[in-house]
């Protein structure tokens, strides 16, 4: 399967739409908030949701329920609704959106909604979108877009893939003018129709090939972000640099970690700088945003994100002043390169939201000797250029995860002789033989030993796992706190100044 470009938002932008028969498929959090919405609205909602429990609110707020076999046992079922909401999840080949297709019903992620209702009026005058998206880097860039704007004084929230429904946002009260939204490809999928004010696209590596089918679809995807007045592009990422606004008449706005070229943000002199005339006066001269070191998190990722951040600000004309307060005052979210224990010389860093390999990469070029935690769900990611990259850094590997065997293999494949240990996760057979933070501790103890084991003492033992969590726990939130519960415990582990 390869998931071509879903343009079936754009042909049905009538406002009764979302107020006649709307079929939400999943009620979790994207769809839990357009059921609520649309109910407002006066819509005749029915929710296509197997688990009863979470259906149940929406049921009591006026919604209908089906499970998704009752709806399917009826082949003319797309008949007897005007639009289906899709939840971010939900692959473009599978049954439910295959089957409106074939019925002409339109489809709309809930982020597609959002961009019609706002578009329309409904809710005052449009909003300005500022879209973030990329392999890595999305979360830390729209909080750092978040603490710019409010730095200037003007209501923004942080929205979208980043936990916070973009509906939600617009019926907020007070009104908020600027949506920081971090989408993710699954959403910019089914949002085809958005043309943020400035959108960025901060890298792209393998990700998500086993929903998109091909690197092409994933990347095309991603493309979505940079079709409005001004797109953002990573410079320093051989793929996201390659791309260009979507467009007549729009801008490319670069950014890297070298100095500048005329319509750039880059760093020189150890600054953060703005070489862009963005108001077309024909002012070039370079504007020093902030010092690189003030910025958090630390490190070429952490500079790369906070000068995507600036440039989406800049575009929508905060100033200088407002993006070195807001970088000032950004707090890193946890998870994300986070100490949380220190043994000796040895710091074990919570990096869970590493969850490919190209956030991966990022976090182990951050120290100079690890010994790296991995594995999880790769999701069709292929780990090899990974390992190369990085095995001269290495003082081990502990793997974990359903994936294990793929990464052990690169590992014997392109870095034979760093020490790996594996430890099995007890999904083998379907049969769990011991809990997730069991299966973490042992993986943290190994980590341990293998840390002790080397003479030139690593800096780090990292969490970066390289994969996703979802097949030992509940997400990487869970996993993280599970690494950082197991550090602790380790004998002669130490919190101060880390937490």
């Amino acid at each position: 399967m390869t998931a071509e470009p879903w343009d079936g938002g754009r042909e049905w932008a009538a406002p009764e739409l979302w107020s006649g028969r709307v079929l939400v498929a999943g009620a979790r959090v994207a769809g839990a908030s357009a059921a609520r919405f649309l109910l407002e609205q006066g819509a005749e909602v029915t929710v296509c949701d197997d688990n009863t429990e979470i259906t149940a609110p929406l049921v009591n707020a006026g919604a209908t329920a089906v499970r998704m076999d009752e709806l399917l046992e009826r082949p003319d079922w797309a008949a007897d609704y005007d639009l289906l909401v899709v939840s971010p999840g939900f692959r473009p080949d599978g049954p439910l959106p295959t089957g409106a297709r074939a019925a002409g019903l339109p489809v709309w992620g809930e982020v597609e909604l959002a961009w019609h209702v706002d578009r329309s009026g409904l809710l005052g005058t449009p909003r300005q979108w500022l879209v973030v998206t990329g392999t890595n880097g999305k979360t830390t860039t729209t909080g750092m877009i978040e603490s710019i704007v409010t730095a200037a004084g003007v209501l923004v929230a942080a929205c979208g893939n980043i936990g916070l429904p973009i509906l939600d946002v617009l019926v907020a009260e007070p009104r908020i003018e600027v949506l920081a939204v971090e989408l993710s490809s699954f959403q910019l999928y089914w949002a085809p129709s958005v043309q943020p004010t400035a959108g960025v696209v901060l890298n792209i590596a393998e990700d998500h090939l086993d929903w998109h089918g091909s690197m092409a679809a994933y990347v095309a995807a991603k493309r979505v972000a940079l079709s409005g007045p001004i797109a953002v592009i990573g410079l320093d990422d051989p793929v996201a640099g390659s791309l260009t606004a979507g467009s007549p008449g729009a801008r490319t706005i670069g950014f890297r970690l070298g100095a500048p070229h005329d319509g750039e943000l880059g760093i020189a002199n150890g600054q953060l700088v703005d070489h862009v005339d963005w108001d077309g006066s024909g002012d070039h001269s370079v504007v020093p945003l902030i010092m690189v070191d003030k910025v958090r998190p630390t490190g070429p990722s952490g500079q790369l994100d906070a000068l995507a951040a600036a440039a989406l600000c800049r575009a929508i004309g905060i100033s200088p002043q407002a993006v070195e307060r807001g970088l000032e005052t950004f707090t890193v979210g946890g998870h994300r390169s986070q100490p949380v224990a220190v043994i000796g010389a040895t710091t074990f860093i919570d990096d869970s939201k590493a969850t490919n390999p190209h956030a991966a990469l990022a976090s182990i070029l951050g120290h100079r000797r690890v010994v790296w935690v991995a594995g999880g769900q790769l999701k069709g990611a292929a780990v090899d250029e990974l390992v190369v990259a990085v095995r001269d850094r290495l003082a081990g590997v502990v793997i974990i995860g359903v994936d294990r065997d793929v990464i052990a293999d690169a590992l014997a494949r392109h870095a034979p002789l760093v020490p790996t240990v594996t430890v099995v996760t007890g999904e083998d057979g379907g049969v769990k033989t011991a809990a997730p933070t069991a299966i973490m501790a042992g993986a943290v103890r190994a980590a341990w030993d293998l840390c002790t084991a080397d003479p030139d003492t690593p800096d780090a033992v990292l969490l970066a796992p390289a994969a996703a969590s979802l097949d030992m726990f509940a997400g990487y939130g869970a996993r993280g706190d599970s690494f950082a519960a197991a550090a602790r415990a380790l004998p002669g582990a130490s919190t101060a100044g880390v937490s």
